[in-house]
């Protein structure tokens, strides 16, 4: 073999190299199908309870018909629901809603749908939704929220407590009647 037909060889063999190596580079990548959206991934039980403790003491617990937990957040859904809150100085308030949520990193919790709420001294409380932010230690009656305890009827937009429902904020058209008037 001649040293050009070498020399033209190692071109041409340099040339397909060039080639194969630019035509690897710029394939395009296939872009990801942007349709396939992963489904959150849930756990499913029927008729289970949440609590939450605080030093020794049960603060809350919740059944449900049944109970969805997320299982990368830990947040929960509830539907048909019985809770109890317990106070401090002994005293419970009991719970009542068609469906709920509860926030693993807040560890707050948010009721609603036919709210209905008795205490274990005679109070009653209804409203759209029910809150209990953890952080704060407040209880909320939100939407249409109506408080009665004795001959005293009180109504708002939002009504709140931090210690129990033995003082009470209401907040946005508040509304007071007292000795059974209008009940």
């Amino acid at each position: 073999m001649s040293k050009r037909t070498k020399g033209l060889l190692a071109a041409g063999l340099a040339i397909f190299v060039a080639l194969v190596v630019w035509t690897v580079m710029t394939i395009p990548e296939v872009p990801a199908d942007k349709t396939k959206v992963e489904a959150p991934k849930t756990m499913s039980y029927e008729g289970n309870t949440l609590s939450e403790e605080k030093d020794g003491r049960k603060l809350w617990e919740l059944t449900a018909e049944r109970i969805d937990v997320d299982v990368e957040t830990q947040d929960v859904k509830l539907v048909n629901i019985t809770g109890h809150f317990y106070a401090e100085d002994g005293r419970t308030v009991e719970v009542k809603a068609a469906e709920g949520t509860f926030d693993n990193a807040t560890k707050d919790v948010a009721v609603k749908g036919g709210v209905d709420i008795h205490t274990s001294d005679g109070a009653s409380l209804k409203g759209q939704e029910l809150r209990w932010q953890a952080k704060e230690a407040m209880l909320a009656a939100i939407g249409d929220a109506v408080a009665e305890k004795d001959d005293m009827k009180i109504s708002g937009d939002r009504i709140e407590s931090t210690d129990g429902f033995n003082k009470i904020k209401v907040i946005g058209k508040a509304h007071l009647v007292k000795g059974g008037e209008n009940k």
